[in-house]
């Protein structure tokens, strides 16, 4: 009788590989085969620790989904006032979000899955929930329901564009939408 290996954080071994078989193969080409490829497992492992395909899905882009709001959480808890928030938004847009090729093309196929299955829709709807509460820890809630949609906007745009977004156009951009909420605050300016 051959003694059972142990392997601790196979599971999570597992989540991360399948988000990086998500970013390169996109989620119709990952296949348990390919997951327990990368993450050096055995193929039988994959029904060991996961019911089906969709409890890894959801399992890996629920835990990137909570990752991503950790940072953004983060960045917003880190600003002492309304201009310290801005420079943390743009840095979420320039630094985080924009510079991780990776995660854009994850969040893309999150969103993508989540519009083709409503099953899926828990998780955009908590992570849109968690990031529009980080940014009202210093923008009104239609402020940050606009801020929010800014950066989709603008990382569904880097994902598409060839030309990669200036940092002066990030800073424009986000002063433009907290412009008239900022009146209300406080000036809120961010130099490039």
């Amino acid at each position: 009788m051959s003694k059972r290996r142990h392997d601790p954080h196979r599971r999570d071994r597992i989540v991360e590989a399948c988000l990086e078989v998500i970013a390169r193969e996109g989620v119709g080409g990952t296949s348990h085969r390919k997951v327990a490829a990368v993450a050096d497992v055995p193929l039988g492992s994959m029904t060991y620790h996961f019911t089906g395909m969709d409890h890894l899905l959801r399992e890996a882009l629920t835990r990137f989904g909570k990752e991503v709001s950790d940072r953004f959480e983060e960045r917003m808890t880190k600003a002492r006032n309304r201009e310290e928030a801005v420079r943390e938004v743009v840095a979420l847009i320039t630094e985080d979000v924009l510079a991780d090729h990776r995660d854009l093309v994850i969040t893309h196929e999150l969103y993508t899955l989540a519009a083709r299955d409503p099953s899926y829709r828990d998780i955009t709807v908590d992570w849109m929930r968690r990031s529009r509460a980080a940014l009202e820890r210093h923008f009104d809630p239609l402020t940050a329901r606009m801020l929010d949609a800014l950066i989709e906007g603008l990382t569904i745009h880097s994902a598409l564009d060839t030309v990669p977004k200036d940092r002066a156009e990030v800073v424009e951009a986000v002063e433009r939408v907290t412009a008239r909420a900022s009146k209300a605050g406080g000036p809120a300016t961010v130099s490039g």
